[in-house]
């Protein structure tokens, strides 16, 4: 049986129906469930019994973001960039616009390609701000009181949601939410600077500057896991609007953890809470893996790699181990951690799912 989303893509080239006509009927029709995602069989075959047998299974991919659907997708995606580049080099800034909406209407309108869409997505995101930088030129001492960053961020929220109401990108709606959360930041520092009276905020206040960090890092969280949460096979819009949001929101509850490991420090004991950091990274790499395995998101295990990677190396050369000793080791262990999460995924997501409750499991993506 053909795809649901090709069938209304034909419904629409043909125009029988509108474009947005097609993507409320997908996600009329899915919620329902009138169809099943491909890979989800009525018969469930037996599992494995024995925990070796159900570790070395081999398991269908339970996430998979619709990037490509096929070499079509690259060969027309290396061609924007390249035409995007050349008429970026010898025409004018508002050529370039034009341009990218243009080829919007073609590839990502009308054919619905997956990966041109998110070139031009970030083409998009790149144009804002160098027209926005030509026009509103920022001061990069983040301290200064002439500081013309609110334009810029505001413009990152509004043209992307823009893009994304007229093309539905998903990368274009979550890069439109992320920037959102920089400008409330951006909006909540200057208050403090202004109406504070504190103009070297947040060099002042790194405890509370962290924690408003941490904040907005959940909420991102929260955010992704809303979309996600609507969506729990995989099968619309919403989950991969979820993965775009989750691959922001992974990194930013790192980093924004271990800020606030640093703001209960002075910048005196920094050298010597060196080791405190490294486990800090560490502890939220793990934990941030726990998250990805109960809501079936790698981005969460991706997005932590190569900090956990930078904090055994730093475990390594504190404890006096040779250059290429600590370089190798910490190659070594990142690298195993990698294949073991990336081979067992399905059946260590399934035995971490069995130490949930029920009420809790049920609600979150199924196991295949």
């Amino acid at each position: 049986m053909a795809d649901l989303r090709s069938v209304l893509d034909e419904a629409t080239d043909a125009a029988l129906i509108s474009p947005e006509t097609s993507e409320k009927l997908l996600y009329f029709l899915m919620d329902r469930g009138v169809v099943i995602a491909q890979g989800y069989q009525a018969a469930q075959p037996e599992r494995p019994h024995t925990l070796a047998e159900e570790l070395l299974s081999v398991e269908p991919d339970t996430e998979t973001p619709r990037f490509v659907r096929g070499f079509h997708d690259i060969l027309i995606t290396i061609g924007v960039v390249i035409l995007l580049s050349g008429l970026w080099g010898i025409a004018t800034l508002y050529a370039v616009l034009p341009a990218i909406l243009l080829l919007s209407e073609v590839l990502v309108r009308r054919q619905r390609l997956a990966l041109p869409a998110v070139a031009l997505t970030i083409a998009v995101f790149v144009w804002t701000g160098k027209f926005m930088t030509a026009w509103f030129p920022i001061s990069y001492d983040f301290l200064a009181p002439t500081h013309f960053a609110i334009p810029l961020l505001a413009a990152f929220p509004i043209a992307l949601g823009l893009y994304y109401l007229r093309y539905r990108v998903p990368l274009s709606f979550a890069l439109s939410v992320m920037s959102g959360f920089a400008l409330l930041l951006d909006l909540f520092v200057r208050a403090m600077q202004s109406f504070g009276s504190d103009p070297s905020f947040p060099l002042d206040n790194l405890r509370l500057f962290s924690v408003v960090l941490l904040v907005a890092a959940l909420t991102l969280f929260a955010t992704a896991l809303y979309f996600d949460l609507r969506d729990t096979r995989r099968q619309t819009l919403r989950s991969d609007i979820a993965f775009w949001l989750h691959m922001g929101a992974a990194p930013a509850l790192l980093y924004s953890v271990v800020f606030v490991f640093i703001g209960q420090i002075s910048f005196a004991e920094a050298d010597q809470a060196r080791n405190g950091w490294t486990s800090v990274v560490v502890v939220t790499v793990v934990v941030l893996m726990l998250i990805g395995l109960v809501i079936d998101r790698r981005a969460f295990v991706t997005a932590g790699l190569m900090s956990l990677g930078a904090a055994i190396f730093g475990v390594f050369r504190t404890g006096g181990a040779s250059v290429d000793t600590y370089l190798y080791l910490t190659l070594l262990i990142v690298g195993v951690i990698v294949l073991i999460i990336g081979v067992g995924w399905v059946p260590l997501r399934r035995l971490t799912l069995r130490l949930l409750p029920q009420s809790l499991s049920s609600r979150l993506p199924p196991t295949l």
